[in-house]
């Protein structure tokens, strides 16, 4: 598979990706990417279906989930968890708690930001409309396009910074230990993501990375759209010194400005080298 185009990190409408996971697969075949995985937020929702739509097309859609997590002071930090197995029982219990409190959480965002609409004399929005942009449970996202649609903002950018920041509520978090352990358990790699979202300092990021790799942390994705090429050769370098596996995704949504499914930052492509060791690894962590 060597010189393939791949992408490990794409989001679908089961949790704040704007396309479902048959129209994933689809723009992979449009952009020449040949392995993907359906990575979305505290979801496995979309993965069987862009499996089924990914056989058709003869496309790998390897199974995975972000989970949202806590690490020491650091809130939201994010871990990709590959090669999982996404029926495992206890694993659906504990996303479909996490699903639960983000729907409570994400429709008092949607209350407060009607709110601030009242206020400057507009009309709110219908929540139903909002609804009709995600697959599973909504987020912020899916409000800002309800923004955008009503021209009350002029880009996702200004959404968030108009109307979804200020109205943002605290989210509930995986702890990372639990959250590690339980991607193990289900026989998955756990991958720190877009690790520059942590911090910029290299010796901050340095620190987080070398405690996590002492909490089982498996990889890193070294090629990430949040890093510019100075922070991904750190994170290559780092990744390398500590034996850790390196990946590599767009962080696709569908909603970013120039963003496409299988490139980063300046165009990058993630090469399917990337592929053999994440393999070997999964396979040990099975065994």
């Amino acid at each position: 598979m060597s010189g393939m185009n791949i992408d490990l990190h794409i989001h679908s409408s089961y949790s704040d990706g704007a396309f479902t996971p048959a129209e994933l697969v689809a723009l992979a075949g449009k952009h020449d990417v040949r392995v993907i995985a359906i990575a979305d937020h505290d979801s496995v929702a979309g993965v069987e279906e862009a499996a089924v739509a990914g056989a058709a097309a003869n496309i790998e859609v390897l199974p995975a989930v972000e989970l949202s997590v806590q690490f020491k002071d650091w809130q939201d930090v994010h871990l990709l968890g590959y090669g999982i197995e996404c029926r495992d029982e206890n694993f659906l219990l504990a996303l479909d708690g996490f699903r639960r409190r983000r729907d409570g959480r994400n429709d008092e965002i949607l209350e407060r930001v009607n709110e601030m609409l009242r206020a400057e004399g507009r009309i709110p929005l219908d929540c139903n409309r909002v609804r009709s942009f995600a697959r599973d449970s909504i987020g912020r996202p899916h409000i800002a396009r309800a923004l955008l649609e009503r021209g009350y903002a002029a880009s996702m950018e200004d959404a968030f910074k108009r109307y979804l920041v200020p109205c943002n509520v605290p989210k509930f978090y995986w702890l990372m230990d639990e959250a590690i352990a339980e991607i193990h358990r289900i026989g998955g790699v756990a991958v720190l993501a877009h690790p520059t979202s942590i911090s910029k300092d290299p010796g901050t990021l340095g620190s987080v990375i070398a405690d996590l790799h002492l909490s089982g942390l498996d990889g890193i994705e070294v090629y990430n759209n949040m890093g510019w090429p100075q922070e991904i050769e750190f994170l290559r370098r780092t990744a390398q010194d500590r034996g850790l596996l390196v990946t590599g995704g767009s962080d696709f949504h569908g909603i970013e400005e120039g963003l496409e499914i299988g490139r980063g930052r300046e165009g990058m492509r993630f090469d399917s080298d990337l592929l053999a060791p994440l393999y070997e690894r999964i396979q040990q962590i099975r065994k």
